[in-house]
């Protein structure tokens, strides 16, 4: 066996696909700077107090109300999908049985939904929510409809992370004398805690960056709403909307910027939050 690895350690197909792995690492972190270093020399300068006014006008273009509503969106859509998604991963883990048809047609579903083009969640959301249930264009409508586009992936996510985690581990939880809901509650989902977050992040920045989903459902008003059920932008649709207009491209990459802060932001938190999760399991 150790000929063996020796022999692929110096085969020339071997330092060739070195190589190119690396190659492809370069050209990942080389693309990656260059977006964030060109957002940042174009909005960077453009970043002012009047842009965090509390209310937008034609003169100024505030972002303060999208930020808000981001937040709001992302908050109410994370609140539903999260549950959900977690509870109906430890169902299909822990209690499906093995080969079950009703799994693999979970499985299916989350996977095509997962590949549908978010254009077509958003014209969903228009037609259920928006006009079916009379929600009208509103944060709820949006919210909802992010909830249906976020839910595979946090399912699946979830679904990863629970099967990481050993069956010794379920094993030494009944030998102990637990149940099957303790177990899975102080055993299994602490352990699978980083993989989950880790669904939750993406989740999070699909939310934060998602535009034409919350083109049909929020619409695009400048303000925000006294309830939920009033209609505002995302930071996403403000960008989109300056963008197109082409009368305010510095406040445009302005909002690039605040928006890639937020994304860093929320992923650091829930960075900071599993390691605090990961130290008090210790």
């Amino acid at each position: 066996m150790n000929k063996t690895i020796v022999y692929f350690k110096h085969h020339p197909f071997s330092a060739l696909v070195k190589c190119l792995v690396w190659l492809a690492a370069i050209i990942t972190a080389v693309v990656l700077v260059f977006i964030v270093g060109f957002i940042l020399v174009k909005g960077v300068p453009n970043l002012k107090p009047s842009l965090f006014a509390l209310k937008y006008t034609s003169d100024n273009v505030s972002l303060m109300p999208a930020l808000i509503n981001t937040l709001i969106i992302t908050a109410l859509a994370l609140v539903i999908a999260v549950p959900v998604g977690i509870f109906a991963a430890i169902f299909l883990v822990e209690y499906a049985k093995k080969g079950s048809k009703l799994v693999s047609l979970v499985r299916i579903t989350a996977e095509t939904l997962s590949g549908i083009p978010s254009i077509v969640f958003g014209l969903f959301g228009l037609l259920f929510f928006t006009t079916t249930l009379g929600w009208g264009f509103s944060l709820m409508s949006g919210a909802f409809t992010l909830v249906i586009m976020i839910l595979p992936l946090i399912m699946r996510t979830t679904e990863e992370a629970l099967l990481a985690v050993p069956d010794a581990y379920r094993e030494a939880s009944f030998g102990v004398g637990a149940g099957k809901l303790r177990t899975i509650f102080r055993v299994v989902l602490p352990s699978a805690i980083p993989g989950i977050l880790s669904g939750v992040v993406l989740a999070t920045g699909r939310i934060v960056g998602e535009t034409a989903a919350l083109l049909y459902t929020a619409s695009t008003v400048a303000q925000v709403p006294s309830t939920l059920f009033g209609s505002g932008r995302t930071l996403a649709v403000h960008m989109y909307v300056l963008s197109n207009e082409g009368l305010h491209m510095g406040e445009a990459y302005a909002t690039a910027v605040v928006l890639i802060v937020l994304v860093l932001i929320l992923n650091g938190l829930s960075s900071l939050f599993a390691g605090m999760l990961m130290k008090g399991q210790k």
